[in-house]
Formats: C-alpha cells, sequence, structure tokens
C-alpha cells in the first residue's frame, strides 16, 4: 500500500495524486478524495460541485482531448487507464504534454485549460472525475480540443489510434498548430461608476461591468440575478463608504447592509459557482495605534463604518478563493481630496488641514493594477496590503504638495489637529495612522509606484 501522496508535473497546476488503498479477501477500500489530507499536501481546495463516471465496456476506448472550463479531479473506480494530459492554455507551456497511467491507487488533478484523454486497458473500466462547476451548453462553448494523434503532442497510446475505439467527434479535433487555445473566464465587476470600477477598466479590459443600478450590495436580492456563464472571478469594488453618515441611525443601516450583507451574499455567489473573489478594505478596520499596519493585524475597528467592513473581510476570507485588498486614502477619477484641494488652490482659498493623521495615497490606477496583477499571477489567496508606495505624510503634507505644484505656497495651507478640524462637526473616529506595510505585495512581484511621482503626473 502506498502513503498519500501528491506529485508535480512538467505541466503547472497538473498534479499526479498516490491514493493508499487498503484491501482483503473481500476486496479494497480508498479515500478517493479527502479534502483536510489532499489539501494539506498541496492539493488545490478547489470545491468540487458534481461527480461524473463514464463506464467503458471494452479495451481500447479512447477518448479526448478535451480542456473544460473547470478544474476536475480524476480517478478510476475500477479497471485501468493510459491518461494524457495536453496543456491548452495560452503561455510558454501550450502543447507541453504529460502521461500515465491511472489505476485505483493513482488520481490526477488537472486544471482548468489542461486538454484530458484517455484510453482503457481493460474492460469495465469506471472513469470517475470530480468537478467544481456544473455543466450547461454555455460552458461547453468554452472547450478547447486538440487531435489525439496530432504527431506534435506524440502520445504513445499503448494501443494504436487505428486499433483503438473512438467517437467520430474526437476523430475530428484540429491539429494542435490549429488549435485554439484556452480563454480563460473574465471577471466581473461591481461599483463600475466609481473612482476604482473606472480604473478597473483599463486593468481588466475583457471585464464585465456592473453599476449599482445592475448590481446592488444594498439589495442582496439583485446578486442572485448577475449572470456568471464564463466568468471565474468577481471583483468588488462596491462599498458604502460615508464615513461620518455612517454614524447616523440611516446611514448605519445602510452601511451594514452593503458592507455586511451584501457581501455575505457575493460571498454565497462566489462559493456556489466557484469564483474567485475580490474585495476592497480599508485602513479603517484598524484603531489607528500602529504606525504601519501589516495584514495579520487583528481588527480593531473605531467607528460604523470601520465595523462594517471588518465584518465584511470575515465574511469574505471564509472563501478559500479570496483576495481582500486594503487599501487607504484612494484618489482616482472624481471627487477625491487630492481634486479638492487642487480646486482650492485654483481659487486662492487657503485651507485648513489636517496634520496629525498620517498615510499614503493610492492612487486608483495602481490599486486597480495591483489587482490585475495578483489574478494574472494566479498569487497566493489571502489578504495584501496596496497602497503607493513613498513617505509617510499627513493629509496637510499631501495639500502643501498639490499647492505646491499648483504654483502656490505650501504656507498657504493651515496645519490643525483632528480636534480643531472637527469642533463643532459630527465626525467619525478616524485612525491616526493608516500607513499599511507593502512587503507582502512586493514580494508577490507587484512593483508600487511612489505616490509622489502620480501625484505629479494627476496634476500636471
Amino acid at each position: 500500500m502506498t502513503d498519500l501522496a501528491v506529485h508535480t508535473t512538467d505541466i503547472p497546476g497538473l498534479l499526479v495524486v498516490d491514493l493508499p488503498v487498503h484491501g482483503d479477501n473481500r476486496g479494497w477500500f480508498k479515500e478517493n478524495w479527502q479534502r483536510a489530507k489532499m489539501t494539506g499536501l498541496g492539493l488545490p481546495d478547489f470545491g468540487p460541485v458534481q461527480q461524473n463516471v463514464s463506464f467503458n465496456d471494452e479495451v481500447g476506448v479512447t477518448r479526448g482531448v478535451h480542456a473544460e472550463p473547470w478544474d476536475k479531479f480524476v480517478s478510476v473506480a475500477t479497471g485501468r487507464v493510459f491518461g494524457a494530459w495536453v496543456d491548452l492554455r495560452a503561455g510558454d507551456t501550450f502543447g507541453a504534454v504529460v502521461t500515465c497511467e491511472i489505476t485505483p491507487e493513482r488520481a490526477v488533478f488537472v486544471p482548468r485549460g489542461v486538454g484530458n484523454a484517455y484510453q482503457t486497458l481493460e474492460p469495465a473500466t469506471a472513469y470517475s472525475y470530480l468537478v467544481n462547476d456544473h455543466w450547461s451548453p454555455a460552458a461547453k462553448e468554452r472547450y478547447t480540443f486538440v487531435q489525439l494523434g496530432d504527431p506534435e503532442l506524440a502520445i504513445p497510446w499503448p494501443i494504436p489510434l487505428e486499433k483503438a475505439i473512438l467517437s467520430d467527434a474526437d476523430k475530428a479535433h484540429p491539429a494542435l498548430a490549429d488549435a485554439t487555445p484556452f480563454t480563460p473566464g473574465r471577471a466581473v465587476v461591481l461599483g463600475a461608476s466609481g473612482q476604482l470600477g473606472r480604473a478597473l477598466r483599463g486593468a481588466l479590459p475583457d471585464a464585465v461591468f456592473l453599476t449599482r443600478a445592475e448590481a446592488d450590495l444594498t439589495e442582496p436580492a439583485s446578486l442572485s440575478g448577475i449572470d456568471l456563464d464564463g466568468i471565474d472571478t468577481i471583483v468588488n469594488a462596491a462599498a458604502y463608504t460615508a464615513v461620518d453618515a455612517a454614524e447616523t441611525p440611516e446611514g448605519r443601516r445602510e452601511a451594514w447592509a452593503a458592507n455586511v450583507a451584501g457581501v455575505g451574499a457575493l460571498v454565497d455567489l462566489a462559493r456556489r459557482h466557484s469564483c474567485r473573489l475580490v474585495h476592497v478594505s480599508s485602513d479603517y478596520v484598524f484603531d489607528g495605534t500602529a504606525e504601519e499596519h501589516d495584514e495579520d493585524e487583528p481588527f480593531s475597528p473605531l467607528g460604523v463604518y470601520g465595523q462594517t467592513k471588518a465584518a465584511g473581510d470575515a465574511l469574505v476570507a471564509s472563501w478559500g478563493k479570496h483576495y481582500i485588498v486594503r487599501t487607504s486614502w484612494v484618489v482616482g477619477e472624481g471627487r477625491n481630496f487630492v481634486a479638492t484641494m487642487a480646486a482650492l488652490a485654483d481659487k486662492g482659498v487657503s485651507p485648513s488641514v489636517v496634520d496629525d493623521q498620517y498615510g499614503r495615497l493610492t492612487f486608483t490606477q495602481d490599486l486597480a493594477a495591483g489587482i490585475a496583477h495578483l489574478l494574472a499571477a494566479g498569487a497566493e489567496y489571502g489578504t495584501y496590503n496596496l497602497t503607493n508606495s513613498g513617505p509617510v505624510q499627513t493629509w496637510a503634507d499631501i495639500a502643501a504638495d498639490v499647492y505646491e505644484l499648483r504654483g502656490r505656497s505650501r504656507d498657504d495651507v493651515t496645519r490643525v489637529s483632528t480636534e480643531e478640524y472637527g469642533a463643532g462637526k459630527d465626525m467619525a473616529p478616524r485612525p491616526t495612522h493608516s500607513a499599511l506595510d507593502l512587503a507582502k505585495i512586493t514580494a508577490a512581484g507587484f512593483d508600487v509606484p511612489h505616490a509622489s511621482e502620480r501625484l505629479r503626473r494627476m496634476l500636471a
């Protein structure tokens, strides 16, 4: 009896699994899919939702090569097959081939976009596979095929194909040179009309963009109508962000509806369809005591807005295929702090600006690019801080930079404390320190641009 083990192959993501089989004079037993043990050894937690079984009467039945828009875990319930897999995803390994024999003691994890084929070596072979999406006519439109006997692939079939049993459809598949590379599923973006949503249009040009009128987080029932055929990623760029209004009775209800109930509905949707979920979070989940916050710091929100964002983060983290992208002080197309300061500078106004809150700006074009990078790179799931780089500044420092770039004196900005600025106003509490540690996103291969350079370009 072999030990449970997971082996990599020459095709990225294609894994061969050794399965312990327990037998005696009555027959045998095996744990064909054991989530805790297998994911602990490196198998993706791919969330199967459907099981299929192909029963083959005769030796030599040969099927494939089919690349499908879902991940699959392949094994045999009885019998023995020769398996062949071809990477049909666009990239450096397009056309790479891996083969092995599958018996009850061996299974294979096949990532979406990798073509699957097999040939039976014993009669009455039952070929079984788990998949993490439901079959549909629309899904079949995304299949990619290649010829079983293409000389360029040179698959060493144990039984020559001229003596094998093939369907007419499989015989008609194109050669590798004529095959259409597998196209990954697209993303759907909520919050298309917001600052980040507009920036994501450039970073994710093939995505489907939905405005609040089309998908409203405060009305979770509206999310069930999102068409997810051909979609493998949900990006939540929508949120209730009125920090001060969230402290009012009406605002509190709206904040919890959008940032918690609505996010919970998105998590359920992502889980049902096995979609990656990208969720944008905030520095307001912290109390601002630490001068710089890393991804592992426990939540400690000061106000209602921060409480709802922390609760939403916890819901998102309950789904394995998630990216929580935590950011702060966002600047993009539309109303924002930099645009307001630039307008005041142009009008000759000398504003009072808070000088005891510390952080870094985040320009939406870089926030969007970072999200696109995590998705394209297939980065490890989890939470990533993402702001622009550079020194930590106060709001007054940034306002002075804006004034200087607009040809005004830095001294035209009056520096005040948060207490002075908030006197007589109904303001929610703010974290004193909002700077986020960028080591993790940098280690993931994303080069974070400097905030001062982005500010210059914005105001040029």
